[in-house]
């Protein structure tokens, strides 16, 4: 079985070593970051399968670091912050992170959430590798191997969540996604998602799209879930250009 590489960033030695310790007890090979000024290198050096990544460090933010490693990777980062206020979760998830952990923070939550997050990236729920080709939504093209949206000559890259709901929503263009599917296929277990952090990814899959000058393509539906229109507002981005 393979042994999933976890990279802690976390500046309390206490709470670092219990999550150390924690996760080796249930087969995982945690390592606690040491360069604080310099995370963006040690990441790239050790190469994790996913971060757990604090909010107050020292030097810079997690926000920062969060931001720095998006450049150059879509491994899963969990925050894991004692700010507990909606709007740190909210800026968690737009700069990229994959879910949120308040502190003090149960431990069976905390590896729930991490065992769900490497098996959407790597387990038995990650795409497989024969439908890891083009989408065509509409003339919106998802490049699924590379996290990437592609019109016409423009193009913007994904995060996993993101890239995970344009793929239900384009699959279903038209068509009413509940958001318990689209919870379902980000999370496992929908018990530990704050439902808010479903609109905040689908807040930035929003901008990413108006990026390619896509406007108004995903509609919410009141009590039901979401609608991918792509061929309305398609026509609309076109007519829209100069």
């Amino acid at each position: 079985m393979r042994r999933y590489f976890i990279f802690i960033v976390e500046d309390d030695e206490k709470i670092a070593a219990e999550l150390n310790k924690y996760l080796m007890k249930y087969g995982y090979d945690p390592y606690i970051a040491r360069r604080m000024d310099d995370l963006k290198r040690e990441f790239l050096e050790r190469k994790p399968d996913l971060v757990l990544l604090d909010i107050n460090l020292p030097y810079y933010d997690g926000y920062y670091w969060c931001r720095q490693i998006r450049t150059v990777s879509s491994v899963p980062i969990l925050f894991v912050s004692a700010r507990t206020h909606e709007m740190d979760q909210v800026m968690a998830i737009e700069y990229g992170g994959d879910d949120y952990i308040a502190k003090p923070f149960n431990l069976e939550v905390m590896l729930a959430k991490v065992k769900s997050s490497l098996r959407r990236a790597y387990g038995e729920y990650a795409v497989a590798p024969q439908t890891r080709e083009m989408l065509d939504i509409g003339g919106l093209l998802l490049d699924r191997t590379r996290n990437r949206l592609v019109w016409k000559d423009l193009q913007t890259d994904l995060t996993r969540n993101e890239c995970i709901l344009i793929d239900a929503l384009g699959s279903r263009a038209g068509e009413i996604v509940s958001r318990e599917d689209l919870l379902s296929k980000l999370w496992d277990d929908v018990n530990f998602v704050d439902d808010n952090t479903l609109s905040v990814n689908m807040t930035r899959l929003r901008k990413k799209l108006e990026q390619l000058g896509i406007l108004n393509a995903i509609e919410t539906v009141r009590s039901q879930g979401y609608r991918l229109n792509a061929d309305r507002d398609a026509e609309r981005s076109e007519a829209s250009r100069p």
